[in-house]
């Protein structure tokens, strides 16, 4: 009996966790650090150190999670039920994240990324639709063009006027996540450019998400598990956790 050879390279489901680790530091860096280390301050640079390290390095798993936004798009045959998955979460993460990042249950300074995953996928799905709709035809392409400019207008409007994903007054994520996913989605046949644009784009928010641009070029578009297996819902369940264990330390601290 052949064994099935290791596959090498990063699956999806090890973008997932190296995303899953940076997003821990995310949390760490606004609940746990402070807890430790004490209010990040000038006069306490060790800890403002510490939480902006961290807070930074989180913002590497921007494009990962841009690029596995995009191929569950490209591969789900049920675009709506993976949207709906995707808005539940959202509603799920944001009273633990407003407490985690500010202390109160509400805040609509910033919404958690989520929602910039939710909105960047309502772009793609009427991006489809704009190529269905003047796919072909006489003056078609202008049309189709100026329907994708209108919707990605709109998505990084929503993006920026409701503060999704907003970190430090630096990083706008949920803008770019969805800036991300469109260069994905335009760009995959020509991997190359896409990498070149991807990191130029990354370089340029701070350096860090060009970081997440590299190990997506080491993916090897594989899932690594069963889908609709226990392993996928797993793996929705691990902001929502974490953002609740940041939220009772910061309640506690």
């Amino acid at each position: 009996m052949n064994e099935r050879k290791p596959v090498r390279g990063l699956t999806a489901l090890r973008l997932k966790t190296i995303g899953a680790v940076l997003m821990a530091l995310s949390v760490a860096s606004t609940t746990l650090l402070p807890a430790l280390l004490g209010a990040p301050t000038a006069d306490n640079m060790g800890a403002l150190t510490a939480m902006v390290l961290c807070e930074v390095a989180s913002w590497a798993a921007i494009p990962i999670y841009a690029w596995l936004l995009v191929e569950g798009h490209r591969r789900t045959r049920r675009p709506a039920a993976y949207l709906g998955r995707l808005a539940a979460l959202a509603v799920v993460c944001e009273v633990p994240y407003d407490l985690a990042t500010s202390g109160t249950a509400f805040d609509m300074r910033s919404q958690n990324p989520v929602w910039g995953l939710v909105i960047a996928l309502i772009v793609l799905m009427l991006l489809d639709w704009a190529d269905r709709r003047y796919g072909g035809g006489s003056g078609s392409g202008a049309a189709k063009w100026a329907m994708s400019a209108l919707f990605v207008v709109a998505g990084l409007l929503w993006d920026l006027l409701l503060g999704v994903g907003v970190r430090q007054r630096v990083m706008f994520a949920g803008a770019a996540i969805l800036l991300f996913a469109l260069i994905f989605r335009w760009l995959r046949a020509r991997e190359n450019t896409m990498m070149f644009a991807a990191g130029l784009l990354g370089a340029v928010l701070c350096i860090a998400p060009a970081i997440g641009v590299m190990l997506l070029h080491y993916r090897n578009d594989e899932l690594g598990y069963e889908p609709d297996s226990r392993v996928q819902w797993a793996l929705y369940a691990v902001y929502p956790v974490l953002l609740c264990l940041g939220a009772a330390v910061a309640l506690v601290a």
